[in-house]
């Protein structure tokens, strides 16, 4: 048996050996990274990333167990909160979030700080920015809520905390809050007003990961927060995402909501853990009925691959001294060369206590009889520079909003103008300085022959 083990442990070390010269060669051929020449976003993988995916395979460990686990744990450490929930992607992570509000498993009522709030039923009433990406808003049609569509600022592209708080009502049960692009909300009038007048909050972090307010990281304030890792964000693990909390009533409801609805806490590949699982009596089940296939929530199986858990890890790793850093080194850089082109462009500003690790750089045009957003995201897709739109725009212009219950509060005038004047480019770590300069040179020959 010790022979079979170390000549296992042998291939193995070899086959990991060849996966790592592998990645560095086909680097060199220039095959992972394909055209255009500056993308907008890039994952920042190397050879551990994807010796670590093998190595996973190769120990035959692929569905959501101790490797995802240990995710988990790595992640609430490096955002400072207690409970990490991994899911599939960011969009799975906001329905179970939203989701878990109107759970039962607790009663009538769940915990939130230190009182307790009563569930979100049908109907209830959900604050959120009109201008915004689906999934953030699609979980709560899908949970038969009403979306209150309040107008974003522009700059700083989210919603002012006195926007949200006139758009109050006594059906008001939670604040949909998405950091947008990484750009902190103003989040003490916003917890205040929560807190006041007893609504949820639930910070959507998919594009914020490494983000503060006043030193504190952003996805940490609230109920619950959301992360997306797929391919465009901070991190990726291709395809996953989370959430977090600090209550452990909520963690419990989500872990359900994750894994089918089950009543189980049991980890992955465990059995029994309660010591009494034929021996519960649940809804209108006879008694005894296993309790590992009792289910006390309408959930989903959203779970992530350990797979894919083992990637996230050695992306953690990055993440300070990397990810977050280089972001930050990029933005800044882009927009001391933008600043040039101010009468033509709104450029992305901050609050003060903010300390965004932006996911991108959100331009605006600012007179759109000068030129449009299509003119110039046309000229910088012609010099092979990437650019995106807006999220979604305004979200009730699209065609799958047609007949969706919702209300709007006051205009969306800078939402509007969002969607057809606003886009942005990339400031992920994979960008060089001779891509930067590559980027402000073409904004500069643009500008020059207005």
């Amino acid at each position: 048996m010790d022979n079979l083990e170390n000549m296992l442990s042998g291939m193995r070390k070899e086959i990991l050996e060849k996966v790592g010269e592998y990645f560095i060669l086909s680097q060199e051929k220039g095959v992972v990274v394909p055209k255009p020449y500056v993308k907008y976003v890039w994952r920042v993988w190397d050879q551990n990333e994807i010796k670590a995916a093998i190595s996973s395979v190769l120990e035959q460990k692929i569905t959501y167990g101790n490797i995802a686990k240990e995710f988990e744990n790595e992640f609430s450490r490096f955002l400072d909160t207690r409970y990490t929930i991994y899911v599939n992607s960011g969009s799975s992570a906001n329905l179970i979030a939203v989701s878990s509000l109107k759970s039962r498993m607790f009663g009538d009522t769940i915990k939130s700080d230190d009182e307790r709030y009563q569930i979100i039923r049908d109907g209830d009433e959900v604050i959120t920015p009109a201008a915004t990406f689906p999934t953030t808003s699609n979980v709560l049609l899908i949970n038969n809520l009403l979306p209150v569509f309040v107008d974003i600022e522009l700059g700083t592209y989210n919603m002012n905390p006195k926007d949200i708080e006139s758009a109050i009502t006594d059906k008001t049960r939670l604040i949909m809050l998405p950091h947008t692009l990484g750009n902190p909300n103003d989040m003490d009038p916003i917890l205040e007003i929560a807190k006041k007048n007893k609504i949820f909050l639930i910070e959507d972090a998919c594009d914020s990961l490494g983000s503060e307010y006043k030193g504190k990281k952003l996805g940490t304030f609230g109920d619950m927060g959301s992360f997306s890792f797929y391919l465009s964000h901070h991190i990726s693990t291709g395809e996953g995402g989370a959430v977090v909390t600090k209550n452990s009533e909520l963690k419990r409801v989500l872990d359900s909501m994750r894994d089918w609805g089950r009543d189980c806490w049991c980890e992955p590949y465990k059995s029994n853990t309660c010591g009494k699982r034929f021996e519960w009596q649940l809804g209108d089940l006879p008694f005894g009925y296993d309790h590992k296939y009792t289910y006390s929530n309408i959930g989903f199986n959203l779970k992530p691959l350990d797979l894919q858990a083992a990637i996230g890890l050695e992306q953690i790793k990055k993440l300070p001294n990397i990810i977050i850093k280089k972001r930050r080194e990029n933005f800044k850089k882009l927009y001391e060369g933008l600043k040039n082109f101010e009468e033509f462009l709104i450029l992305p500003k901050s609050i003060e206590g903010a300390d965004p690790c932006w996911f991108s750089v959100p331009l605006t045009v600012r007179d759109e009889k000068v030129f449009s957003r299509n003119d110039i995201v046309n000229y910088l897709a012609e010099n092979e520079i990437e650019t995106r739109p807006f999220f979604a725009g305004n979200i009730i212009k699209q065609p799958g909003y047609k007949g969706a219950k919702y209300r709007i509060h006051h205009r969306l005038e800078n939402t509007d103008k969002a969607m057809f004047g606003t886009f942005f480019i990339g400031c992920h770590p994979g960008l060089n300085d001779e891509m930067i300069n590559y980027v402000l040179d073409k904004f500069k020959n643009y500008f020059n022959k207005l």
